[in-house]
């Protein structure tokens, strides 16, 4: 009779398990961060709990299912290993998005995607594009959706919502690729006339810090805007704060909650992408060393600016507390953070009490209480 109570139960959690996609690659300029994201979060998926099934988009557009080692994906490799298969083809040719997924699901022995976890950085990722693509499946995802992540990627427009939401920021200017090209003086004249130097350079819509420059003078302020302009057709010039960095993860939908915060100490100049995810020197100090009414202000702008752009699910929020008045300055936020074993995200749930894998386990219930909190009726 145990052995029979037992064989129940196995059946039971198997019929009850979720299969979830793990979408990773993307074509963007954070594609080999993508990759390494979705590595760490699949091999800490329950799989008592969940079915992967592994999608990757190459940096050509080509959506291939893989079904090879889990390790593979940081490195590249699986690209080859999946394009090799004779059981994996483009899943592009279905004819449908919704389609898409339940082919997808079948190849790997299920019935179809209960959900979808997109481990994608930058544009065409994090941007609302694929969550709109979500939507039209009618697939409940991982994470904010279209409002939330196009108006978080794009940092200008998420300056005016801070703006209006009162939360401080610094000083900044807002070019296009189309200034610059026919009269870069003027464009730097604006700047100069707004802001002084040093200032930052950025694309208004990347991640990952990718383009992203600081200018001492004039020279290097038409570098920057040039280098920027190869991202985006939107470049955003900010004001220098003399700041700590500091970075504050928000987890959960309409009751979104703040975790402990983190500081930064980049090896270089500032936080670039190198710094990132190439030197490995930088230092994460977690928590920070900050007085505690300066931690309840960062955690509460957090909470605020999470609300304000509608985002669900996760977001990190990154600050600068100025070094000598302990000011609080909103930097930007990021709607699909790094999930990375040394990323700051998982790093700062860690800390607050929700290791790693559970994280996983409640951004997927988020997914599911946000798709059915955004269902609607429809009068004909």
């Amino acid at each position: 009779m145990p052995d029979a109570i037992n064989m129940r139960g196995e059946q039971g959690r198997m019929t009850d398990k979720k299969t979830i996609a793990v979408l990773f690659g993307g074509q963007s300029s954070e594609h080999d961060v993508s990759r390494i994201s979705a590595q760490s979060v699949i091999e800490n998926l329950d799989r008592d709990k969940y079915n992967v099934v592994m999608i990757g988009i190459t940096k050509e557009g080509r959506w291939l299912t893989y079904n090879g080692p889990v390790e593979k994906l940081g490195s590249g490799e699986w690209q080859a290993i999946a394009e090799g298969s004779s059981d994996t083809s483009c899943l592009c040719e279905s004819n449908s998005a919704v389609s898409l997924f339940k082919a997808a699901g079948a190849k790997n022995g299920c019935g179809g995607i209960d959900a979808v976890f997109p481990v994608l950085h930058g544009c065409n990722g994090e941007d609302g594009t694929i969550q709109g693509f979500f939507e039209l499946a009618g697939i409940p995802y991982v994470g904010c959706g279209v409002l939330g992540s196009a108006l978080g990627m794009d940092k200008a427009y998420s300056k005016i919502v801070f703006e209006k939401e009162g939360i401080p920021q610094g000083k900044y200017v807002v070019l296009n690729r189309k200034q610059l090209k026919h009269d870069m003086d003027s464009a730097v004249s604006a700047v100069e006339a707004a802001l002084q130097y040093p200032c930052f350079v950025k694309p208004s819509n990347a991640g990952s810090s990718v383009g992203v420059g600081k200018a001492h003078d004039r020279h290097t302020l038409v570098n920057a805007l040039n280098a920027a302009a190869r991202y985006d057709r939107r470049i955003l010039v900010e004001e220098f704060i003399d700041g700590r960095e500091i970075e504050c993860a928000v987890l959960g939908n309409d009751d979104a909650v703040a975790s402990t915060v983190g500081e930064i100490v980049p090896c270089n100049e500032f936080y670039d992408y190198n710094a990132k995810y190439i030197d490995g020197n930088s230092k994460c100090i977690i928590p920070a060393d900050l007085p505690c009414d300066t931690i309840f202000k960062i955690r509460e702008y957090a909470v605020r600016a999470f609300k304000a752009l509608d985002c669900s699910g996760l977001s990190r929020v990154d600050f600068f507390v100025h070094k000598e008045t302990g000011e609080v300055y909103i930097n930007e936020i990021n709607t699909l953070p790094g999930f990375t074993s040394i990323s700051m995200y998982p790093k700062l749930w860690e800390e607050s009490g929700v290791p790693y894998d559970k994280l996983i386990e409640r951004l997927i219930e988020l997914a599911f209480e946000r798709f059915e909190d955004n269902k609607r009726s429809i009068d004909c």
